[in-house]
C-alpha cells in the first residue's frame, strides 16, 4: 500500500479510473481503427498522478472491479506513489472502460463501457472518511454524480471535507455521452456549484452551462458566486484565463503541434492544486496600483 500524502499538503482526488482504449492511427474513427492503445484514464485519477509528478502528495478515493484491469489500475497508483488507503475492489462489477477516438486535430471522441462499472457502485458506507479529513485539498468531477449508489457517496464525501474546513476543488470534465439528456447534465453539474473553492473549466464547457459565448467576460463571471475563491477558464492553445475576489487575469499558452490533448486539462489541474497546496495565499494577492499601469490581465 502506498503511504504517501501524510503531510499537510494532501490533494485527496475522488471519483473515476478506467482503461481508455486509443486507436494507434489518429484521425481515424472508432470503426477504421484497426488496433487500440491500451492506457490508464479517468479525470480524477490523472489528477492524483499528475500532483505526484510535479512533487506534490496526492491520494485516489474510488472502486475498481475484482479484475485484471482494475488491479492494473491499482498498480499504476502505487507506481506513481499516489495514496491508495482509499481504494476498494467490487466483485460484481467490471472496471470501466473508455474508447476514445482522436480525431485530426488532436481533440477527442468518447465511448463508455459502463453498464454498471464498479466506480458507480461506491457507497457512503465504503468511504475513507479519514483520509479524506487529512487532505489540504479535496478535488473531484462531475461524473460521480451520475448516478446512485456513488451520488450519495460523492456527497457524504465532499461534506466530510467541507465539515474538517479543507479546500474543494471542482472540476466538472463534462462527458455528455454519460448523462442522460443535456439538461440532465447541466443541472447535475451545477447542483454542487456552490460547494467548491475552486473551480476550473474549459471554454467549451462555459459554452454548455451558459449557452453563451465563452469569450465574453460578461458570461464567465455568470458562474461566479459570493465563497468561490478561484474560477480558471482554459482556452486551449490560447491559454487560460483566472477571477478572484480581488484581481483577474489571463496566461497566453504554448504554440505546439498538437498530438493528442487527452489528459491535458488534468495535467494543468494537478499543476494548479500543486501550487495552491504549498501556498494558498496565491488567490488572494492584493496590489498597491501603480500610476499608468493597466492591471486587467496581469497577476
Amino acid at each position: 500500500m502506498a503511504t504517501n500524502g501524510s503531510g499537510q499538503d494532501l490533494i485527496v482526488c475522488f471519483g473515476e479510473m478506467l482503461i481508455d482504449f486509443v486507436p494507434d492511427v489518429a484521425g481515424v474513427s472508432l470503426a477504421e481503427s484497426t488496433g487500440f492503445l491500451k492506457a490508464p484514464g479517468g479525470a480524477p485519477a490523472n489528477v492524483a498522478v499528475a500532483v505526484t509528478k510535479l512533487g506534490g502528495h496526492s491520494a485516489f478515493v474510488g472502486k475498481f472491479g475484482d479484475d485484471e484491469f482494475g488491479h492494473m489500475l491499482a498498480d499504476i497508483l502505487r507506481k506513481n506513489n499516489v495514496n491508495d488507503e482509499g481504494v476498494l475492489f467490487d466483485q460484481h462489477a467490471r472496471t470501466a472502460l473508455a474508447f476514445v477516438t482522436l480525431k485530426a486535430n488532436g481533440e477527442r471522441e468518447f465511448m463508455f463501457y459502463r453498464n454498471p462499472s464498479a466506480d458507480m457502485l461506491l457507497t457512503e458506507a465504503e468511504l475513507n472518511l479519514d483520509l479524506i479529513r487529512r487532505a489540504k485539498i479535496f478535488h473531484y468531477g462531475s461524473i460521480s454524480l451520475i448516478s446512485e449508489p456513488c451520488r450519495s457517496a460523492h456527497m457524504a464525501a465532499m461534506k466530510a471535507a467541507k465539515d474538517a474546513g479543507i479546500l474543494c476543488s471542482y472540476d466538472p470534465n463534462v462527458r455528455l455521452p454519460l448523462w442522460p439528456s443535456e439538461d440532465a447534465a447541466r443541472d447535475g453539474i451545477m447542483s454542487i456549484w456552490k460547494e467548491a473553492d475552486f473551480i476550473k473549466v474549459s471554454d467549451d464547457e462555459v459554452a454548455f452551462l451558459t449557452q453563451k459565448d465563452p469569450q465574453d467576460e460578461e458570461n464567465v463571471l455568470s458562474l461566479w458566486y459570493e465563497g468561490l475563491k478561484l474560477l480558471i477558464v482554459t482556452d486551449g492553445e490560447k491559454g487560460c484565463r483566472y477571477f478572484t475576489k480581488n484581481f483577474k487575469g489571463r496566461v497566453s499558452g504554448f504554440s505546439v503541434k498538437t498530438i493528442d490533448t487527452t489528459g491535458a486539462g488534468d495535467a494543468f489541474v494537478g499543476a494548479l492544486l500543486v501550487s495552491i497546496a504549498k501556498d494558498t495565499t496565491i488567490f488572494e494577492v492584493t496590489f498597491i496600483p501603480l500610476k499608468n499601469f493597466n492591471y486587467d490581465y496581469v497577476l
